[in-house]
């Protein structure tokens, strides 16, 4: 009598854990990828909306407005962000990403009255000059960093961390590193470049207060100062930011992407963003500063009704990374060239993986020309199309975000809150700090 084979799975050893550990036995290496988290979370998806019936009435989106002005700054800055709407661009660099790329984020923000961020590695005249709103980032690194390009910005953001890599350093390939990127970060073109995990005037939080003076000095007092922080400790930090003087707080949650980091701070460093943004309000409440400090919130924002959530749960506006490469045409199986769409499957297989699944961001091998220094792979996405397609996603974020608003009866984006929200799980319910769906109940508070 035969036997059926075995094939029962272990829950600890199953097949990705086992190919991690023959990989590390067989290499001695760790894995180096882009892109964010790719376990699951809680997130916005577990949250819903109770929207209008008889105890509430909605706005008719035809005949009554919905406005989703934004302002970031109002603390100290003499020049506060006036935005159009909420929704905001990460930090991406030049480097990590193409110089086409940065012009049509550029592009895009100021078609749609948003701002962008330079990024790492310093900013480009092309990013300039597209943006009407650009946020100039003072890494650890301070890779490029050139004061005169910091006083043609229209706000500084100083980076203590990012949700990706929470208490680590960048990193970018040699590969990415051309004779421009190089020149601008003052590097050798063709070397790994790795960057430090703290600025280097940096040996406790007082010194953040220092900083964010020095740059006030230099900018004549003009622009908004942001810092922005990886979701760890965050009561702890947004106050140690409010009380350096922070105008606007940004905190990245563990679903935040990176071009290129070790896959276990990816995977298991951070905490999520539906966790990080109610503590990140809370503390700002603590501080007697809820709505003179601003904050933005990013990591895993993806739709018009996570933008919702995010603002129903406090925050003044969110910022995009991932999701504005996917609207560039990352992870698409074609990409368009002269007109005419190329099939990009046989660049993907040479990578040895496929549209949908690519996180190669730091080979500098991209199939659609996004996060790549190559200069046959760079013409593969225009400013021109790049600008188009980002500009149309952002509005339907908006829209979608305002439709929301309207139908929890609200005339403004901002007028959103808490208690239009409820959880489905009870994870959610207590990361969220709102009542599980059809209960009064907030795990955790009595």
């Amino acid at each position: 009598m035969s036997h059926p084979i075995d094939r029962e799975e272990s829950a600890g050893y199953d097949r990705h854990v086992l190919s991690y550990i023959r990989h590390a036995a067989a290499s001695g290496l760790y894995d180096i990828r882009g892109m964010g988290a790719k376990r699951a979370v809680p997130s916005f998806d577990d949250l819903v909306f109770l929207t209008a019936s008889a105890s509430r009435y909605p706005l008719e989106g035809y005949r009554e407005r919905c406005e989703s002005k934004t302002v970031l700054g109002t603390r100290v800055a003499k020049q506060p962000i006036e935005l159009d709407i909420p929704i905001t661009i990460a930090g991406m660099s030049f480097g990590s990403l193409s110089a086409n790329v940065k012009e049509a984020l550029g592009r895009a923000a100021t078609e749609v009255g948003t701002s962008t961020t330079t990024g790492d590695g310093g900013m480009t005249p092309e990013e300039r000059e597209s943006s009407k709103t650009l946020v100039y980032q003072c890494l650890p690194s301070r890779y490029g960093f050139n004061p005169d390009d910091l006083r043609k910005a229209d706000a500084i953001e100083m980076v203590i961390g990012q949700g990706a890599k929470p208490g680590g350093g960048g990193m970018l390939l040699g590969q990415k590193i051309n004779a421009r990127v190089a020149e601008m970060r003052t590097l050798p073109e063709g070397i790994d470049q790795r960057s430090a995990c703290r600025h280097p005037d940096w040996t406790g939080p007082d010194d953040l207060r220092i900083k964010i003076e020095e740059l006030r000095e230099i900018t004549d007092w003009r622009v908004p100062i942001y810092v922005k922080m990886g979701a760890t400790r965050v009561r702890e930090d947004v106050k140690l930011a409010v009380k350096a003087g922070a105008d606007v707080v940004v905190i990245d949650g563990m679903q935040g992407g990176t071009a290129a980091t070790q896959q276990v701070f990816i995977e298991h460093a951070g905490i999520p963003t539906l966790a990080a943004l109610p503590l990140a309000v809370q503390a700002l409440e603590e501080m007697n500063v809820l709505g003179e400090v601003q904050l933005i919130i990013s990591g895993g924002i993806r739709t018009g009704a996570d933008v919702a959530k995010a603002l129903a749960l406090g925050a003044d506006a969110v910022a995009l990374g991932q999701a504005v490469l996917i609207a560039l045409g990352c992870n698409h199986d074609t990409y368009q060239l002269h007109g005419e769409e190329i099939d990009a499957v046989e660049d993907y297989m040479r990578l040895g993986t496929a549209a949908g699944y690519c996180h190669h961001c730091h080979t500098g091998m991209c199939p659609v020309g996004i996060t790549t220094q190559d200069a046959e792979l760079e013409r593969r996405l225009t400013p021109e199309v790049g600008a188009k397609r980002l500009r149309n996603y952002l509005q339907v974020l908006n829209m979608e975000l305002t439709t929301l608003a309207r139908a929890c009866g609200k005339s403004n984006v901002h007028h959103l809150e808490r208690e239009d929200l409820v959880a489905l799980t009870i994870e959610a319910a207590a990361m969220a700090k709102v009542p599980l769906a059809g209960t009064d109940w907030i795990p955790g508070q009595t």
